[in-house]
């Protein structure tokens, strides 16, 4: 079986391609050309990635057949419908196996939980259990629809979970559309799990329950849609500015999309050192700037750009600008846009499935550029698979109470300076023809890269017990890379 991040837009290829004006062939094979080089099985605990374990034409009983020839339906129904199983990590063999699995052995892992709490993280799966939630109001570019049809995306997240770094997830699709009911509902599941990733929550309702969620739960609320993509943005703009001989201090940055990824990636690239007077964040309405009367919100304000007082467009903001930053929608980096930018500039245009504007025409308008996108069809592609499986990964197994600005600022750093190390021979396989030195077309690692399991958690879990969230700090930095690997192995 092929895993690979493709499996979150597999799902939903046909209606993607209608909603979006896409040929479906050419959708599928955007989506599925990330696949080339993956394969094999993982290890098996509660979540498994892999061909089923029951003999081959077995199926449920009852199963309702495949009648649609789509490769992506067909994919999800067959030969067992979705992407994972349940299955045991201990002996149920015997019936002195059944006594200990049940009753009345479990009573005693019962007894001693009940009297020291922390005792979960040795008898039970908590400590390497992550909840995938989601009440799909903005699933893909699919927008609002509905939690049971978030599953499919849900599922992929939670393999991908497992396929690279060994974390058991599961998929809850929530079916609360109310940002405070579904905050009542999640706020509950900490005694199952060690963490909890948000996904596919419309802003600004994201926000709001990210935060509610983090001051309430006793265990790391992650939401990937925010998080995951700036970490990796943040990475590759470390990378893009050393090429351009550009400083963070010193450049003019705009970015397109004031959803979740949109202001998480602009916060997080200020932490590393852009000043706020030089950061523009646009929404459909032109720049934010204070007191702007339509289309505001707490979160927008929070980045208002003090040197703006009156309404600017987007083309406007781009004058001058060493960075322009696109999590929005096809099309909207025009050629007004590119002209106005600076020598040598950075663009990133990260909208799925087709970017703000394509590589090969933005090199046309601007031969000079360095430019990214979130397709794996391109160079530099912006994914945050390459993120939140791996930072889970550090956060279960240095029991980390959150997941804090160090931790995600030790995630885009490591991801940075990864890009810049010589490219494993495997890597260069699986992409036949592409380029992996340095530079221009490569700065960022794929999400491919064996050395990330290796590089990422230690860097992150570091960063954790620097800044004090640990509750656990690795005992061995140079054997916890080897026993990373080896869950994935």
């Amino acid at each position: 079986t092929k895993v690979s991040v493709a499996i979150l837009a597999q799902a939903v290829v046909a209606q993607a391609a209608e909603s979006f004006g896409v040929p479906p062939s050419r959708l599928l094979r955007d989506t599925m050309g990330a696949c080339a080089g993956v394969s094999g099985g993982a290890t098996v605990e509660s979540v498994r990635v892999g061909p089923a374990s029951a003999p081959p034409g077995a199926h449920l009983p009852n199963q309702a057949p495949c009648t649609d020839s789509r490769p992506a339906l067909v994919y999800h129904a067959s030969p067992f419908p979705g992407k994972f199983d349940i299955t045991p990590n201990k002996a149920m063999a015997t019936q002195q196996d059944l006594s200990l699995a049940y009753s009345p052995g479990v009573a005693e892992p019962c007894i001693a939980i009940r009297d020291e709490p922390e005792a979960a993280y040795a008898y039970t799966n908590k400590g390497n259990m992550v909840a995938c939630i989601s009440n799909g109001t903005a699933v893909l570019g699919l927008g609002n629809i509905g939690a049971l049809a978030s599953k499919p995306v849900m599922e992929g997240k939670s393999v991908l979970f497992k396929k690279f770094a060994g974390v058991n997830c599961v998929d809850l699709c929530v079916d609360c559309p109310d940002k405070d009911n579904f905050v009542d509902v999640v706020k509950h599941l900490a005694p199952s799990f060690g963490g909890i990733n948000l996904e596919d929550i419309k802003g600004p309702d994201c926000f709001y329950v990210e935060e509610k969620l983090k001051a309430i739960m006793p265990i790391p609320v992650f939401h990937d849609d925010q998080h995951g993509t700036a970490i990796v943005c943040l990475a590759g703009l470390i990378n893009a500015m050393k090429i351009a001989k550009k400083e963070i201090s010193e450049i003019k940055i705009v970015c397109n999309g004031a959803g979740a990824a949109g202001i998480a990636c602009m916060k997080l690239i200020q932490v590393y050192g852009a000043k706020k007077e030089s950061c523009f964040i646009c929404d459909t309405n032109g720049v934010i700037y204070p007191g702007r009367p339509k289309g505001m919100n707490d979160f927008k304000a929070s980045l208002a750009n003090e040197t703006v007082s009156e309404d600017m467009s987007l083309a406007e903001a781009c004058s001058g600008a060493d960075v322009l930053i696109g999590v929005s929608a096809a099309g909207a980096f025009t050629e007004e846009c590119m002209k106005a930018l600076a020598p040598n500039p950075v663009i990133f245009a990260m909208a799925n499935p087709e970017p703000e504007i394509r590589p090969t025409e933005a090199k046309r308008l601007r031969p000079d550029c360095i430019i990214a996108t979130g397709r794996s069809d391109f160079a530099n592609q912006i994914n945050n698979v390459m993120c939140f499986p791996f930072l889970f990964r550090a956060t279960l197994d240095c029991r980390a109470t959150q997941i804090n600005e160090e931790m995600k600022m030790a995630a885009a750093l490591a991801l940075a300076d990864l890009a810049r190390q010589p490219v494993p021979e495997e890597v260069k396989r699986a992409f036949d023809g592409r380029s992996f030195e340095f530079g221009p077309d490569y700065i960022i690692p794929t999400p491919f890269d064996p050395r990330l399991i290796r590089v990422m958690p230690p860097a992150v879990a570091k960063a954790a017990a620097d800044s004090g969230v640990a509750r656990r700090p690795i005992e061995n930095y140079e054997t916890y890379p080897d026993e990373c690997a080896a869950l994935v192995a």
